[in-house]
């Protein structure tokens, strides 16, 4: 994620900002990547904090994308709504780099649902995020960092974030939309397997006995059926992508990558791999030399490379029209 300077005193500023330190109220054009002082406001900001420009309504881009809020009677779910929609703005800030849903894109968008687990009307519920035609449902109570601390713990997970289900949802989004391409269909089930096996009994057998990672799948849950592999792929190739952006947009290098062409724009994926591997290693480090958890706790064998690849190469649109 790239620090566009503030319009009036020229000091970088993180995209999510609404008011620069010297005082400027800031409106943030997405597909431009900029800020501006003299723009339309989203009709959100007010009430979420988002600082996007609105599209053609009084919406931005991201909030018109939303369909359903949770229930804001309950109060906690207004500040679990305004987490909720500052992750997608972030995982939303990546499709906009690769030129998916600019204004040139006329393929689908999604549609969110964001539900919370605690209602007016019926108490407490289950929400299970989900992907169904285009439509993208998350459980905003994981915007909650205690509770996705605990459930991290209670299924044994070193990662979970908020803008992580974003990414995972969108992947199942991503395939519906690539799908409708015979030419990706060949590719995909070439490398993950065939999605037409029964997802149901797949998942049933998976959380009976769930399978260690191993050198061809990112995660656990993606040995569980293709679809699932698909989207832990396509989220992790786009953490990846932001954290050598950010690690860069920060002014910070490696010997081994002391710069060059800015990690949205690379082609060879295996050369991406390689300077986010590195800046994770040296992420890794410190966070160990604090005592902290490692932010990428991952390992990416030659399976999960080649898969990659393939997310890359479509999302790029090197595989063939989106």
């Amino acid at each position: 994620m790239q620090l566009p300077p503030c319009p009036v005193c020229g000091q970088p500023i993180h995209p999510h900002t609404l008011v620069c330190p010297c005082g400027t109220e800031l409106v943030y054009l997405p597909e431009q990547g900029i800020f501006v002082t003299e723009a339309r406001y989203c009709g959100n900001r007010a009430q979420i904090g988002c600082n996007w420009q609105a599209a053609d309504g009084p919406l931005c881009l991201s909030c018109a994308m939303t369909e359903t809020v949770p229930d804001l009677v309950i109060l906690e779910n207004q500040t679990l709504w305004a987490e909720t929609e500052r992750a997608k703005r972030l995982a939303l800030h990546g499709f906009l780099r690769l030129g998916w849903f600019t204004a040139a894109d006329t393929g689908a968008r999604p549609r969110f649902h964001l539900l919370a687990e605690q209602t007016s009307m019926q108490g407490a519920v289950r929400v299970i995020m989900a992907h169904a035609d285009g439509e993208v449902t998350l459980n905003v109570a994981e915007a909650d960092p205690a509770l996705r601390a605990a459930r991290a713990k209670d299924m044994d997970e070193d990662f979970r974030s908020m803008v992580g289900h974003v990414r995972h949802e969108m992947g199942h989004f991503v395939f519906w939309r690539l799908s409708q391409n015979g030419a990706f269909l060949g590719a995909f089930r070439s490398l993950f397997g065939d999605e037409r096996a029964d997802y149901a009994a797949a998942l049933e057998a998976h959380h009976a006995n769930p399978h260690p990672a191993g050198p061809d799948h990112i995660s656990s849950y993606a040995t569980a059926h293709p679809h699932e592999d698909w989207a832990e792929t396509f989220a992790h190739l786009m953490h990846l992508l932001d954290l050598a952006d950010s690690f860069e947009a920060a002014g910070l290098s490696l010997d081994a990558h002391p710069g060059g062409t800015p990690a949205y724009q690379i082609a060879d994926t295996e050369a991406l791999i390689l300077r986010a591997g590195d800046i994770v290693i040296a992420l890794n480090h410190l966070n160990l030399s604090m005592g902290l958890p490692v932010p990428y706790p991952f390992v990416l064998g030659p399976g999960v490379r080649r898969k990659m690849a393939l997310v890359h190469a479509w999302m790029t649109g090197r595989g063939s029209y989106q």
